[in-house]
């Protein structure tokens, strides 16, 4: 089963994609798997705070400007990874970053790859440990998400009352959308990263 409807509008992808699961197989056949639990809408070409924001159109964004359903894969900082889901198409480049998951599978794995990180709630609980934890990198961007080696499946759905929403974390104050409500999280939930 699809873990998203690729014709949806983004911020509901984003939503939508709460309590669905992401699988990472490696290449000596460790599975790490994660439960999602916090999401963030980028409206593309309106939105000055997404990569292809009024259309850029770079090596670094090309994959936004695949169909729905591919790894967008970017470098933060010259330091670290984070991952999207595209959700849009050439004409309208969208995506949803995967902010943090509940680790499900291969949490030994995931600790040694965090360096050691003690604590399970930290290993996925924030973008760039989320890739690190599930040892993402540039080799998967454009990579379809229906397929090993990294994958979506769909979840139960998560009942709105324990959905918050509010303003995507990290912004610069000069940005126009900084306070645009579109992060998603599951209240309460332990394993999503820290907020403003």
């Amino acid at each position: 089963m699809r873990a998203f409807d690729a014709d949806a509008p983004t911020d509901e992808v984003a939503r939508g994609l709460l309590g669905a699961t992401l699988h990472r197989r490696l290449p000596d056949a460790t599975l790490l798997s994660g439960r999602i639990v916090e999401t963030e809408a980028y409206l593309g070409l309106r939105d000055d705070a997404c990569h292809s924001f009024h259309g850029r159109r770079t090596a670094r964004v090309a994959a936004m400007y695949l169909p729905a359903g591919h790894a967008y894969v970017y470098r933060i900082y010259g330091l670290h990874w984070c991952v999207n889901v595209v959700t849009g198409d050439g004409e309208r480049p969208e995506a949803v970053l995967l902010r943090a998951l509940m680790p499900l599978a291969g949490l030994e794995r995931m600790r040694a790859l965090r360096g050691g990180v003690p604590d399970d709630h930290r290993l996925c609980a924030g973008p760039a440990r989320l890739t690190q934890a599930l040892d993402i990198g540039a080799e998967l961007d454009g990579h379809p998400l229906d397929r090993p080696p990294l994958w979506l499946e769909a979840g139960a759905p998560v009942p709105d009352a324990d959905v918050a929403v509010g303003p995507r974390v990290g912004l610069s104050l000069r940005r126009a959308s900084r306070d645009w409500p579109l992060r998603f999280w599951l209240r309460e939930d332990r394993y999503v990263s820290r907020g403003r």
